[in-house]
């Protein structure tokens, strides 16, 4: 491995280059970083070291700056194009804070009430026993709705009047409010939906408007010709990382969850990329999605403007429930929208008031408020179905470890 570190003009970092060899080849790695943060530049290159990685990004803020940026590996299984500073990957479901926090700018601007039933927003949501439905359960695993009721065709997941329609019109598959089931796919339909309902445009089109663009967050749902043009492509780092609804009992929750994606679901092609899935396909790097959590991190303000609340963020970071929900089996502190900080399935550092949200294949996207700390981590090699990926506690234990 060879390195050189000099200073970025302007930006108060060291510029870091690095060749890593790994089992199969070398990495070039890149970026910048405070030296405090030396041993996050090894944690990630040790990861192209051990094989375990192709390519991703990392990058850390602390009080709004940015600590640590860093980049690395390829965008493509041949190896042809390099992760560069502007790639963006599929984030999974780190996607779903983003959907999330639309849905609080409404409420911030009283335009959303979040224990107001959602059918005073949706009206034709209110058939078949979800009449009572609060919006804020939309949020928290606990509509019921984790699945359709009735099977689509393979594909229908990117017709949105079908999913939303199909949603509106069944009755709940689990008890709403009670036991809290994963809305793997469903979520984004149905936060989208009231953000269409009350602000008059996609859920898309409302977060380049009020989020990314404004606050310069290279974030995207629906991607265009250029922003495909970067994109790395998923690579499965072993059998089921993609969740293959066939991998599962027919009649499972997880399986019906899957029914809607095409058969022979294609991660990197053109369809799955244009396409604006809300709680799973949203696109960016770890500079996105750490300068998003950087805004909540700071109490909804960033570089002097503002985003939402501080008592917005609070609501957001307020526990909802401590559950092991039905589709995965997995056990959080659920908040509105975000996972809280939970020992086992959830472990985002020392403090219970950490949160943020993980996403299939190994992505991560958190901050912690009390120590004004961001964090965002995206990668192509997918290596966890489900939970929080050991490459992302990697990186986030060398952070704490450096700030503490």
């Amino acid at each position: 491995m060879s390195e050189e570190q000099s200073t970025i003009p302007g930006g108060g970092l060291m510029a870091f280059e690095a060749v890593v060899n790994g089992p199969d080849g070398s990495f070039p790695v890149s970026g910048g970083l405070d030296p405090a943060f030396s041993e996050l530049a090894d944690v990630f290159q040790s990861h192209f070291e051990n094989g375990e990685e192709l390519g991703a990004s990392v990058c850390v803020t602390l009080g709004g700056r940015v600590v640590a940026d860093l980049w690395g590996g390829y965008a493509d299984a041949a190896r042809a194009r390099r992760w560069e500073r502007d790639t963006i990957c599929n984030a999974m479901s780190v996607s779903k804070a983003f959907t999330a926090a639309c849905l609080h700018l409404l409420a911030d601007r009283g335009l959303v009430d979040l224990d107001a039933p959602v059918a005073r927003y949706w009206p034709e949501f209110g058939a078949n026993g979800k009449e009572n439905i609060p919006v804020s359960w939309l949020t928290d695993q606990r509509a019921g709705l984790p699945a359709l009721a009735d099977d689509l065709w393979p594909g229908a997941i990117f017709d949105w009047e079908a999913m939303t329609r199909a949603l509106a019109e069944q009755a709940p598959l689990v008890k709403p409010g009670e036991s809290a089931a994963y809305h793997i796919r469903t979520s984004g339909f149905l936060i989208g939906e009231v953000v269409r309902r009350v602000s008059g445009l996609s859920i898309d089109q409302f977060l380049r408007r009020e989020i990314t663009e404004p606050f310069r967050i290279d974030f995207h749902f629906g991607l265009t010709d250029e922003e495909i043009s970067r994109t790395a492509d998923f690579q499965a780092a072993k059998e089921g990382t993609l969740l293959d609804p066939s991998l599962f009992d027919k009649d499972s929750l997880m399986a019906r969850a899957g029914r809607q994606m095409p058969v022979s679901l294609d991660y990197n092609g053109e369809e799955y990329r244009r396409a604006v899935i809300p709680s799973s396909n949203g696109h960016g790097n770890a500079r996105a999605v750490a300068r998003f959590y950087a805004i909540l991190a700071n109490r909804g303000e960033l570089e002097g403007r503002r985003l939402l609340s501080a008592g917005a963020i609070e609501r957001a970071r307020t526990e909802q429930h401590r559950q092991t929900e039905v589709v995965l089996g997995r056990t959080y502190r659920q908040g509105v929208g975000f996972l809280l900080n939970t020992p086992g399935d959830f472990p985002v550092g020392p403090n219970s008031g950490a949160f943020g949200v993980h996403g299939m294949g190994g992505a991560l996207g958190m901050c912690d408020p009390e120590a004004k700390l961001s964090f965002g981590y995206i990668d192509n090699k997918m290596h966890t179905v489900s939970g929080l990926g050991p490459r992302a506690q990697n990186l986030l234990r060398s952070v704490y470890a450096a700030i503490q």
